[in-house]
């Protein structure tokens, strides 16, 4: 019996998918439930199981763009499994090879196959092509034609690439990959975000100090407490966040048409870099989350995203994102919304400076953080004061955070 295995669903709104890698080869037995593919979605890289046992038949080739029900490939259940590996087969390998010798011996070298004749079409762009090699403003007489008589088609504009100037030695190697079809959407969103939005960003500076000393102290406690779970920045940051969007709710909200959407609740949207580029899983309803609990959702999210096993519903919604470019040692950036959300926090390096303390220079371990917002919906005085309520609850996290009582508010 041929098994028709097509393409299932992965989202609602996801209509094709791109095969990223075959894992199998045309001809293999694979068993049910083997992963036999990997397909990117504009959302997500997911893993394709085989839905039976049986010798595979593929239909689709790597990149191929693939629509959602398309079948990519067939299975034959009523092949039987393949007896034992193949030692015995390599011995007549080996035959052929110690043969192989006198057989070149014998053969000929091939004739070298005579250069092709100028034409009045040698060197000439169709007209396709001479559109692209004007967009990339490259003369048609650097690019070698492959099609009838020499003529340049359009794939030869579409691989041309321009001149980098004189070389002078070394190494000048080049590659060409195809973007993946998550890379891409998230290309498009980024353009998408800084051209249909007014964006605009605001900035402080929080003194770490005061969390640095709550985390010295109870880190320890905490990872015991909490099966090794870590305290790291990120939960006191969410804390920070869920509090001011309480006090500021046109941040936790959006646009759509005419009309503004708020939320009474948080979803926060963390931004990791995973193995196929940049990924923002959601912590749902991170208000009523201990710092347990957000630590535990951030560290289960963030294993998925570097599994590769990230669903699209982990990163479905979300009301406003937090990113953290500190960790690749930035200082100061200004990071991009998610679309259609209205806000984005980005956290930044710790570094020691000096600063002002009751007229006093005194050296504290300090941080740079930015609000990019859309101002069609947040006016100045609802960002800034947002901005300002994160830096207020980071630096007094004790009383605003914690309630006053760390050991309670840690569960320890």
């Amino acid at each position: 019996m041929i098994l028709e295995m097509k393409v299932p669903s992965p989202g609602e709104s996801i209509k094709e998918v791109e095969i990223a890698t075959w894992l199998v080869k045309d001809g293999d037995y694979v068993e049910k439930d083997q992963a036999i593919a990997e397909v990117d979605s504009d959302k997500a890289t997911l893993e394709l199981p085989a839905e039976a046992s049986g010798i595979i038949t593929l239909k689709a080739e790597e990149g191929d763009a693939v629509a959602v029900g398309a079948v990519v490939c067939l299975i034959d259940t009523s092949a039987a499994k393949p007896a034992g590996d193949a030692p015995a087969a390599e011995a007549p390998k080996a035959e052929v090879k110690a043969e192989a010798p006198k057989a070149e011996a014998k053969s000929e070298a091939p004739k070298a196959a005579p250069a092709p004749a100028t034409t009045y079409a040698t060197g000439t762009p169709s007209p396709a092509a001479r559109k692209i090699l004007d967009e990339k403003n490259i003369a048609p007489a650097t690019v070698s034609g492959t099609g009838k008589g020499g003529r340049i088609t359009k794939d030869d504009a579409v691989n041309a690439v321009p001149s980098m100037g004189t070389p002078t030695g070394g190494n000048r190697g080049s590659e060409r990959t195809k973007l993946s079809m998550l890379r891409r959407k998230v290309a498009e969103r980024l353009v998408a975000a800084k051209n249909e939005t007014a964006m605009l960003t605001t900035f402080n500076e929080v003194n770490m100090t005061p969390i640095n000393l709550i985390r010295n102290e109870y880190k320890d406690a905490f990872k015991a407490k909490h099966g090794g779970l870590g305290l790291g920045y990120m939960s006191f940051f969410t804390k920070a966040v869920t509090r001011a969007l309480q006090l500021y709710p046109d941040v936790n909200s959006m646009m759509d048409g005419d009309y503004k959407v708020a939320y009474d609740f948080a979803d926060i949207s963390i931004a990791v870099s995973g193995p196929k580029g940049l990924m923002v899983p959601v912590v749902r309803n991170a208000e009523n989350l201990s710092f347990r609990g957000i630590e535990a959702e951030i560290k289960r999210l963030a294993l998925r995203a570097r599994d590769g096993q990230i669903t699209v519903d982990d990163m479905t919604g979300g009301t406003f994102t937090i990113t953290n470019g500190g960790v690749f040692g930035s200082m100061l950036s200004t990071p991009i919304i998610n679309p259609p959300q209205s806000g984005i926090l980005g956290m930044h390096n710790i570094i020691e400076r000096p600063i002002a303390v009751n007229g006093k220079v005194e050296i504290h371990p300090m941080m740079y953080v930015a609000l990019s917002y859309d101002h069609r919906i947040i006016d100045g005085r609802e960002s800034v004061g947002f901005l300002v309520a994160v830096k207020e609850a980071l630096e007094n996290p004790l009383e605003l955070l914690l309630n006053g009582d760390a050991k309670r508010s840690l569960e320890l």
